[in-house]
């Protein structure tokens, strides 16, 4: 049963890593299919945002159209499990490649490896700003999208006609009068912040094991703290429907969904000594 087998991995505290897969029953999407092949159009890369107008202008007005529905997600029975584990002294950290935000809503204290939406900052000057004074700034210069609709895509992005972009207005700076305003999330292409990485690495070389919840690892960032710690001997479990890179790798995989299988071991690590020996003998 995979619950009395997590549960055995779980006497140790370890290490939580998670992807997009823990935020799908939230209502926002992933980013790969269970073969590990990546939907919809290919990602912002971080040196076309930089040197490209059109893209930043393409970038934000699907952006406006998208922040509405991560500010109204709501972290699920997973993050909420993650949560009372992290509290209980059950995991030994908790590093998410997610920028959703929904683990902090939860109650976790989280390495966000690769940023948060929440925030924006401007690539000129360095200001930095809440994303909601960005998005307010991006409705009043552009009241013709407020009807729009567009379908939802992963981290706060949609899929939007070319022909509604061509009159949008990106948002500027109020400081340096900059145009060149970035939301504080590692594009591809784009490196982690040194500090943040050093941050997760010393997390991983600490700690017993990792727990990896909803992610396919193809990141490198995330892929690199286990292959360090699979090259420590340490286990490598996984909570993910669908293969992962370091499927080689794994002391333990399980197929279940996180928000039903987390949930479950939170219910069964709270349980007092002897008591599951008392239920065998019942049954």
């Amino acid at each position: 049963m995979s619950l009395d087998r997590l549960y055995e991995y779980l006497q140790r505290p370890l290490l939580v890593i998670t992807g997009a897969g823990i935020s799908t029953a939230s209502g926002i999407p992933d980013y790969r299919d269970r073969q590990g092949v990546r939907r919809g159009s290919q990602p912002m890369m971080y040196q076309t945002f930089i040197v490209d107008p059109a893209a930043r202008q393409r970038y934000w007005a699907r952006a406006m159209l998208g922040w509405p529905r991560i500010l109204q997600a709501q972290p699920n029975a997973a993050h909420l499990a993650l949560a009372e584990l992290q509290s209980a002294g059950r995991i030994s950290g908790l590093i998410t490649q997610n920028v959703d935000g929904l683990h902090q809503r939860a109650g976790s204290a989280a390495i966000e490896l690769h940023g948060s939406l929440h925030r924006v900052r401007c690539l000129d000057c360095q200001a930095q700003y809440d994303r909601a004074v960005i998005q307010t700034q991006m409705q009043a210069d552009n009241p013709h999208m407020q009807q729009v609709e567009a379908m939802q895509a992963p981290d706060g992005d949609t899929l939007l006609d070319d022909a509604r972009i061509g009159g949008f207005q990106v948002p500027s700076c109020a400081h340096c009068e900059g145009v060149r305003l970035k939301p504080d999330v590692v594009f591809f292409g784009e490196n982690v912040a040194r500090q943040t990485a050093a941050d997760a690495t010393a997390l991983a070389t600490e700690a017993a094991g990792v727990l990896v919840v909803g992610s396919s690892l193809m990141a490198w960032s995330a892929f690199r703290l286990c292959k360090a710690m699979a090259e420590q001997g340490k286990p490598i479990l996984a909570i993910n429907q669908g293969i992962t890179r370091a499927d080689e790798l794994l002391t333990a995989k399980f197929d279940d969904p996180c928000e039903e299988l987390l949930p479950q071991l939170v219910m069964r690590l709270a349980e007092p000594p002897g008591l599951r020996d008392f239920r065998d003998f019942r049954d």
